[in-house]
């Protein structure tokens, strides 16, 4: 189905030679919201405001595989394009968005998240990738079902271990994993599935087959799983290499103990100024995203506009202060929350529309 026009566009309100640059956000959605989509009602409307108090004019692109060639005609009158798109939501995939977005991307008007980039940090690979940093552990990745089946046990001898599929969100195809007692011909451990409330018994090999489809995504990622994590999780957002705020959690997801299930709750955000996680600030900000950029092959000026990072609580370090585990990088769309978040991607989206030099 085609839309016309003015389905997809909306009047500027000033003159293009008096702004800093033109923004586009881009969402997925259906026709009526492609013919109702405005700043003012929007989800985006705090970004929206944001952006035109640094003098930037930003409008909504409601983007559905079926408009793809009016977007593409639209998204080129842009400077900048700005992306919100679940990668897996309700069964549908980005890849003609990406397509589309590599093509924008190579014409002129940047991206963020670029799909290049979302590939080497929203993934479980980048876990692996970045397993040498002061945020990684004993972190495993298996290329084929082959390896997994022939080095797991040993892992498991040591411990409990997290297994990820690359790609996935809410949970889906996270287990926790650990030696269960069994006969001795036939290695069997205690499953649980990050979305489910209570762990089963299966043999290892039984196991293995639920995860060989994971393989599909590249890769399948192994962690120890960290004892603490029913302390909750600590998100820190950020926007490019700046932090925007936190968002703590007590979670249910692979914690076990009724306490610390009991205890569960949404996340609760607090500012970049919060106290209890200026040392991870510091961190986040003067070492660990400089040296992932440098790992990852990522420009500083391509970092995504909004992004985040889950740690878990690690070991506590010798002077008692919290260390932190990586558990996931969220990048293609994440939410700009909290409060402050709207503006750090707007000081950011400026710095990149700013002449050089």
């Amino acid at each position: 189905m085609n839309a016309d026009s003015s389905s997809l566009s909306m009047p500027a309100t000033s003159r293009r030679d008096t702004l800093l640059g033109r923004i586009a956000i881009l969402w997925r959605g259906d026709e009526a919201e492609r013919r109702s989509a405005a700043p003012q009602t929007s989800r985006f409307k705090a970004v929206f405001a944001a952006l035109a108090d640094v003098g930037i004019h930003a409008e909504p692109v409601v983007y559905e595989d079926d408009v793809l060639d009016a977007v593409r005609e639209r998204l080129a009158a842009f400077d900048g394009v700005l992306v919100w798109v679940n990668p897996i939501h309700e069964g549908r995939s980005r890849f003609r968005l990406d397509a589309l977005l590599r093509e924008v991307a190579a014409s002129g008007p940047w991206v963020s998240a670029h799909p290049d980039v979302i590939l080497r940090m929203g993934t479980k690979e980048v876990l692996y990738t970045t397993r040498t940093m002061g945020w990684g552990c004993d972190t495993a990745r298996y290329a084929t079902i082959e390896a997994m089946r022939a080095e797991l046990p040993a892992r498991l001898g040591a411990g409990p271990r997290v297994i990820k599929r690359n790609r996935g969100n809410g949970g889906q195809g996270v287990w926790k994993v650990e030696l269960s007692a069994g006969p001795p011909d036939q290695t069997m451990v205690r499953v649980l599935d990050a979305t489910a409330d209570a762990a089963e018994e299966m043999a290892l090999e039984a196991f293995l087959g639920r995860c060989r489809d994971y393989f599909d995504d590249g890769s399948v990622i192994d962690q120890p799983f960290q004892a603490r994590l029913g302390e909750g999780v600590v998100r820190c957002y950020m926007a490019g290499d700046r932090c925007a705020g936190f968002g703590h959690q007590k979670v249910k997801a692979l914690v076990e103990a009724a306490e610390a299930r009991a205890g569960a709750g949404p996340r609760l955000y607090t500012s970049n100024a919060d106290p209890r996680f200026q040392r991870l600030r510091r961190m986040m900000e003067d070492e660990w995203t400089p040296q992932m950029i440098s790992l990852l092959g990522v420009a500083r000026r391509d970092l995504p506009m909004i992004w985040d990072a889950d740690f878990m609580l690690g070991p506590a370090r010798a002077d008692g202060s919290d260390s932190y585990v990586l558990g996931e990088i969220n990048v293609s769309s994440v939410f700009p929350v909290p409060e402050e978040a709207p503006v750090e991607i707007a000081r950011r989206v400026a710095e990149r529309l700013r002449p050089k030099g």
